[in-house]
């Protein structure tokens, strides 16, 4: 007999509640957010519509309960970073950005997202039709802000051009599609981490290269 929804059997069935959040990985996984199917999850979980409907409000609930909590970390993470960048923002004597840190904010954010793997191929390639299908451009118009912050105390304090709108939301973009391609491309975290390492390079000394007269 399934499961039934409305009695104290399911309070506290973390089993009930595991079973649905893993067939919904595989049905959100298969077929994505619009075409996901509720009873199709609660079918393979081997519970009635009933006992979904005591764990999570609805499909968007269902899903947002395998997305949220990584994704949260994830922008943590980047914002604990930016925070810490521009409180510390230092030069070296050449007059170079120190990027010291940023490597080892990278190892983290790659270390993260491949442990949680699925969760981020749903956010990335799975999410249309949620209120998480904008998420990507909602993290580039994060590091736009701190990007447009960072240009111009290195322009005020290394007396060089400051940079148009257009060139620091540009960089932003290109740095978190470089992520993202990662992520839907390589399964791999360690190649994924090699690749990055050498790719921050180039991101780095192209950001220094910017504010550079021609």
């Amino acid at each position: 007999m399934l499961p039934l929804c409305g009695g104290e059997n399911l309070k506290n069935d973390n089993e009930t509640q595991s079973k649905l959040l893993l067939s919904a990985k595989r049905e959100f996984m298969e077929k994505g957010y619009m075409k996901a199917s509720l009873r199709n999850i609660c079918k393979e979980a081997g519970v009635t519509t009933g006992a979904l409907y005591f764990f999570f409000q609805d499909k968007e609930d269902l899903f947002a309960s395998l997305v949220e909590e990584p994704l949260e970390i994830l922008l943590n993470i980047m914002k604990q970073h930016y925070s810490e960048e521009l409180v510390d923002s230092e030069f070296k004597e050449n007059g170079k950005l120190d990027f010291s840190d940023d490597l080892e904010v990278v190892k983290h954010v790659i270390h993260h997202s491949y442990q949680h793997y699925d969760e981020f191929q749903l956010l990335l390639t799975k999410s249309q039709g949620s209120r998480f299908e904008k998420c990507i451009d909602q993290i580039v118009e994060f590091s736009e802000k701190h990007y447009r912050i960072l240009a111009d105390m290195y322009s005020e304090q290394t007396n060089t051009k400051k940079l148009d709108d257009y060139i620091v939301h540009w960089f932003a973009h290109m740095q978190i599609d470089i992520f993202v391609h990662m992520l839907t491309h390589e399964k791999s975290e360690e190649a994924a981490l090699q690749s990055m390492v050498s790719i921050m390079k180039y991101l780095m000394a192209g950001w220094s290269g910017l504010f550079d007269e021609i």
